[in-house]
């Protein structure tokens, strides 16, 4: 029998310890490399809209950096919950997360309607995350969700372009032209078009063609071209109002249930975070690309096109201007949210406003000589 103190019987004993020592090591690591996390969301939004492709696209920007170790699935609307129960659905895990707008939360505190709802003291949409990033707004949000027991996180992305006043059976040519109206919005635009004489009913976007189409309701408004015409609107409206003040600065929420995201490693937070912000500049691109072909699809299917009047846009702001004061007086989470905007507003507003070129003037040097106004 050979000695096992003899050098080669050493080496070989050492050999196989090292090797076995790799293998016990390298099978918890390649375990831990397969582990991935799945997180079930849902969008308040049909399939086929392109908000809901805004969705899928922040989803796949994170799966596609978190390479197999994070997955986000996203559901449309009524897949798991009604559109407008995705935060409660969120909060109580039911659903890891979502994505939607903060205005659909309004009958919860009309606080939240401020993130996008009204004219934002003149602030455009982009300007209007600017505030909530930089100046305040995310912490006013997280106050808001605590208050009304919502254990969720928030980001907010993508801003949205200015949406039209609505699409309705006859155009709107006076604020009188308003009364009676039966009409379709959400948040704190439905305390705008009441003030106005609409008898407003806020129904979730995938079943507001159908009222229309059935004459539940006068006149609606949505978003965007896209949306309208992937929704159907000029199926069964053929004129639209371009142009207005009550969601002008509107943009995206994602939610995450807190716990859910507290779980994750801080490599996974941070893919998140940084997803959020590429998919806030993608969308902005992609909208301008596909809303600017489909507006001259809806005219080539016949939708005519008004500019809201200014006498309409001025008796906006005059509501905008009740509906502050009252809100404000109801709501002290309320008129924090607006001290806050003002303020914001009023530097940024001179910057932008002093800064910013008309490129309407440009535009016409190019392409309107000769057109009729």
């Amino acid at each position: 029998m050979t000695d096992i103190k003899t050098p080669r019987r050493r080496s070989l004993l050492k050999g196989a310890a090292v090797a076995a020592g790799a293998g016990a090591m390298s099978a918890p690591m390649l375990a831990t490399a397969q582990t991935a996390t799945t997180l079930r969301f849902q969008s308040t939004w049909p399939s086929k809209d392109i908000f809901h492709e805004y969705a899928s696209d922040f989803a796949k920007k994170v799966n596609d950096m978190a390479s197999g170790k994070l997955k986000i699935e996203v559901l449309p609307a009524g897949a798991v919950v009604p559109a407008f129960q995705l935060l409660e659905a969120v909060n109580k895990g039911t659903l890891d997360g979502g994505h939607g707008v903060v205005a659909y939360h309004y009958g919860k505190n009309s606080a939240l309607a401020l993130w996008g709802s009204g004219p934002s003291f003149g602030m455009d949409p982009n300007m209007l995350l600017a505030w909530h990033n930089y100046g305040g707004g995310k912490a006013l949000l997280e106050e808001i969700y605590k208050s009304i027991n919502m254990d969720v996180v928030s980001y907010l992305y993508g801003p949205m372009p200015t949406q039209p006043f609505g699409w309705f059976k006859k155009p709107i040519s006076k604020v009188s032209d308003i009364q009676g109206i039966k009409f379709r919005t959400v948040g704190l635009a439905v305390d705008m078009y009441t003030d106005m004489g609409a008898a407003v009913n806020p129904l979730p976007g995938g079943e507001i063609v159908p009222a229309l189409d059935r004459g539940l309701i006068d006149g609606a408004e949505f978003n965007n071209a896209s949306s309208d015409k992937l929704l159907g609107f000029p199926d069964v409206v053929k004129n639209c109002m371009l142009q207005s003040f009550h969601q002008s600065g509107e943009q995206f929420e994602i939610l995450f249930n807190k716990t859910k995201l507290n779980a994750l490693p801080a490599e996974l937070k941070a893919i998140i975070d940084y997803a959020v912000q590429a998919a806030s500049a993608d969308m902005s691109w992609k909208a301008i690309e596909r809303n600017s072909k489909d507006y001259i699809e809806l005219k080539k299917a016949g939708v005519k096109f008004y500019k809201t009047p200014d006498a309409i846009l001025r008796a906006q702001l005059a509501s905008w201007d009740k509906i502050m004061v009252k809100k404000g007086a109801e709501n002290a989470l309320f008129k924090k949210v607006l001290d806050s905007q003002k303020v914001f507003a009023e530097r940024a507003g001179q910057w932008q406003n002093d800064y910013t070129v008309d490129f309407k003037m440009a535009y016409n040097h190019y392409f309107s000589k000769g057109k009729k106004a």
